[in-house]
């Protein structure tokens, strides 16, 4: 016997098909929790814009000027 990992999404139309076919088949379905992928550094560059982390400046000198150089 052989243990296989698929991955589907259960709210789409086509992974509830799936999902009722192979219960069905009466196959041994184990359901593992939901893995949070690490976000990219896009997206973690997108919500600090979001959250208003980001300075901008008109020029270098200005922002040596800002962190006291």
């Amino acid at each position: 016997m052989a243990t296989y990992s698929i991955t589907l999404n259960d709210k789409s139309v086509q992974g509830q098909a799936l999902l009722a076919y192979l219960e069905a088949l009466k196959v041994n379905l184990i359901k593992m929790p939901s893995i949070k992928l690490r976000k990219s550094s896009y997206e973690r560059s997108m919500d600090d814009i979001k959250h208003g982390r980001i300075k901008s400046f008109a020029s270098a000198d200005e922002m040596c000027k800002s962190l006291g150089f």
